[in-house]
């Protein structure tokens, strides 16, 4: 498990895209880094980050989080391809409570298969009419 980090400083992976830690890179550009994860939930987990420091999605400005975009994508197909996965999980953890570890914003590529042991969460249509209202409304401010 990685430590916790907060600085440019001490961050792993500005260290990774500086090369001064090795990692096994999968993609790079101007903006962004791929690499694999070390502790994979699949063969073939790719983290995608900025080569900017920032902690996560609260913080990264809004032109380097769609500087990602067409990576991410161009990522996803590659890894459900070469890993002949039937589906793809796109995850970001922000901040602790969410499971961050490294505070550096990254972005999860996941390859699933049929038969993963995913687990989702029932609610009721009450339930799901709030959220999504809470959420909506949200987005109008």
């Amino acid at each position: 498990m990685f430590c916790i980090l907060n600085t440019m400083n001490d961050c792993i992976f500005c260290k990774i895209t500086k090369k001064e830690v090795p990692s096994e890179k999968v993609y790079e550009d101007e903006n962004s880094y791929a690499f694999l994860d070390i502790k994979p939930n699949n063969p073939g987990h790719t983290l995608l980050i900025p080569k900017i420091h920032v902690r996560n999605i609260f913080d990264i400005p809004h032109n380097v989080l769609c500087s990602l975009m067409n990576p991410l994508q161009k990522i996803s197909h590659a890894v459900k391809e070469t890993m002949s996965a039937s589906g793809i999980n796109i995850i970001m953890n922000n901040e602790p409570s969410a499971g961050q570890i490294v505070f550096h914003a990254h972005i999860h590529i996941i390859p699933r298969f049929d038969g993963d042991d995913t687990k989702h969460k029932t609610y009721s249509e009450r339930e799901t009419k709030e959220i999504a209202k809470k959420i909506s409304a949200a987005l109008l401010l």
